[in-house]
């Protein structure tokens, strides 16, 4: 099966600081005339505060429930820049972190785009403990927070790149990611923790707008 784009980035980007190292070392003359915005993450001509897919793929589509128990497909959202995330309510400042500068790209975007949150520890994610998080976070009303059954996020997990906690808190937060799909559905640009701010969203999300 052909490597998914987003696992290879994933495992580049927690790595950024040597990769620019790196780079530097390599190609000096591409380093000297990189912007300063480059070691972020972003592509150097992407435009992109986050870092643009190489290869933009048609983001695998799903059906989850959300936290009012109603079905949720990602097909659904095609037309529209979507927001995608994985992430769940016991993580700590982690998810916390994640959907708070979420939270302030919705603030500062001119209209709403469609944020979808999927579960990756379903056990845990209990309706009461969705909607607390969702209120410390001050986003209840404005996403749709999925889960399902394990068997059936796992095939998800694995298409996304994303390591599920039961496999090691570190582990996962090295996966932890935003995924920005354009309007046909394909992933266009991912944030991991250490790029993720509310400018860098609303930016990249109003360039694929």
């Amino acid at each position: 099966m052909r490597p998914h784009p987003r696992i290879a980035l994933l495992a580049l980007a927690t790595v950024a600081a040597l990769a620019v190292a790196l780079a530097a070392i390599l190609d000096r003359s591409a380093s000297r005339s990189a912007s300063p915005s480059a070691t972020s993450g972003a592509s150097a001509n992407s435009g992109f505060d986050g870092a643009a897919l190489p290869a933009p793929t048609r983001a695998r589509d799903f059906t989850l429930t959300d936290q009012s128990g109603q079905a949720v497909s990602l097909s659904r959202y095609r037309g529209r820049v979507t927001v995608l995330a994985f992430l769940y309510s016991t993580c700590g400042p982690t998810c916390v972190l994640i959907a708070q500068q979420i939270r302030g790209a919705l603030d500062e975007l001119p209209h709403p785009v469609p944020v979808l949150f999927v579960s990756v520890d379903p056990s845990a994610d209990t309706p009461a403990r969705i909607s607390s998080f969702l209120a410390q976070v001050s986003l209840t009303g404005r996403v749709r927070y999925l889960t399902g059954s394990r068997a059936s996020l796992q095939p998800i997990w694995r298409a996304y790149g994303v390591v599920p906690p039961t496999a090691g808190r570190a582990a996962f937060e090295r996966s932890a990611a935003v995924l920005l799909l354009d309007r046909g559905g394909r992933e266009r640009v991912i944030f991991q923790l250490e790029q993720l701010t509310p400018e860098g969203l609303t930016h990249d999300i109003g360039k694929l707008q």
